[in-house]
């Protein structure tokens, strides 16, 4: 098969990225072509279809106000990308076209001519933009729902996106844009990495097309075996900002005086963790590292005793979970989103309620106080679990037949 891969960044800045490139790696692999479709970006990867790439577009830097009214426009519909897109599909002729991250910067209008050539849609839902304007259930108060039936007015009225009325406003307006279009209408299958996404969005009944569970991959080549931490210090890694719970996880520290936590990762909350970490008085077990990757990564994830994720929000299939299980790290994780399908209780790590620092710091003590043997079960029954659910031979064999299926259907529906 020729499969086009479509996602706005063509660099490594996240879990979509992640998942997009290690699919990208999967499918060549297999013997099938893949394309690329993405913004223009600086520190995008080499790619023989970058000429097709939609100029980039910042919604976080300084704009003047014909710019703003441009990027307005863009955002709810961008003829740039529809049109560079048709060109890409009219010179490759691709069997199907596969959705990562496309809102606000590539946008639907993308599907017009799919819908033309009759080129089927999947569509993997690693957000909840498709029913939620700030697409992470969040509002200033904390996990909301209250946009989910299709109504948008919360999100303005809450300020959800970036504490401003306008882009919420706008946000807003893209939502009810698309369902005014009937735009979800036209993706053929919709796949979650997680069956707590799943269920959400087919409660949300945004689409009649089919929404599957799909759970995300460690890449080919994985080695999934364990080895004895170098010392008992835990790990974060991951995005800092408030929705991740980070400072939960810092006021949960101070109640466990024998705990040493290394933050992996960088954000907006970092400088305000900090401060919080010298607040509490545990700035001598707390080390920031930064953003870390590749060898360096690995190296700290090996070292530690456990995994943390004190998340917030309605987490997906987040990759740094099924990293830590394929390390044998045992994870520690809120009870919230997809978290509990990977997390399980006693067998591949510990779960407590999201924000509750006093029931972070239990799971805490329970993890540092078990006796080697229990410690090293539970090693052992992280790594099986990252080998039977996220083998990327059975992602890439329940994939292909989805695609499979959608190409069969759109042949059928041809007229003849």
């Amino acid at each position: 098969m020729k499969v086009l891969l479509v996602n706005k960044f063509h660099y490594r800045k996240g879990g979509s990225e992640t998942y997009y490139f290690a699919l990208a790696d999967l499918l060549r692999a297999a013997g099938h072509t893949v394309l690329f479709f993405a913004m223009e970006d600086e520190r995008s990867e080499p790619c023989e279809q970058a000429r097709y790439f939609v100029s980039k577009v910042d919604y976080n830097g300084r704009q003047s106000k014909a710019q703003q009214l441009k990027s307005a426009a863009n955002l709810l519909y961008n003829a740039e990308a529809r049109d560079k897109f048709a060109a890409l599909l009219a010179a490759e002729r691709p069997d199907i076209v596969h959705l990562n991250l496309v809102h606000r910067q590539i946008t639907l209008s993308i599907l017009e001519p799919c819908q033309k050539l009759g080129i089927p849609v999947v569509f993997t839902q690693h957000d909840l933009i498709c029913v939620c304007p700030n697409y992470t259930c969040l509002s200033p108060h904390g996990v909301c729902e209250a946009c989910l039936g299709g109504h948008f007015g919360p999100c303005v009225r809450q300020k959800c996106v970036k504490g401003s009325m306008a882009k919420s406003l706008l946000a807003a307006i893209e939502a009810r844009l698309y369902r005014l279009r009937g735009s979800y209408q036209q993706i053929d299958r919709y796949l979650c990495p997680s069956a707590f996404y799943q269920t959400l969005l087919q409660r949300c009944r945004f689409t009649s097309s089919p929404i599957l569970h799909l759970p995300n991959f460690l890449p080919e080549g994985t080695v999934c075996q364990w080895a004895e931490p170098q010392d008992d210090a835990l790990l974060y890694l991951g995005r800092l900002s408030a929705e991740k719970g980070v400072a939960t996880l810092l006021r949960a520290l101070a109640r466990c005086p024998a705990a040493h936590l290394r933050i992996a990762g960088d954000g907006p909350q970092r400088a305000e963790l900090e401060a919080l970490a010298a607040e509490l008085g545990i700035t001598e077990r707390v080390e920031f590292l930064g953003y870390l990757t590749g060898e360096v990564l690995q190296q700290a994830l090996h070292g530690c005793r456990a995994v943390v994720l004190p998340s917030e929000w309605y987490e997906n299939g987040p990759y740094s979970v099924l990293e830590a299980l394929s390390c044998g790290k045992p994870v520690l994780g809120s009870r919230i989103g997809g978290i509990p399908e990977l997390v399980r209780e006693g067998e591949t790590g510990f779960l407590f309620a999201p924000g509750d620092a006093a029931a972070l710091a239990g799971a805490i003590e329970r993890l540092l106080a078990l006796p080697k043997a229990e410690y090293a079960a539970l090693c052992e029954g992280a790594v099986r679990f990252a080998k039977e659910r996220f083998s990327a031979q059975r992602h890439l064999e329940q994939l292909t037949a989805i695609y499979q299926e959608v190409i069969a259907e759109k042949q059928a529906a041809k007229p003849h």
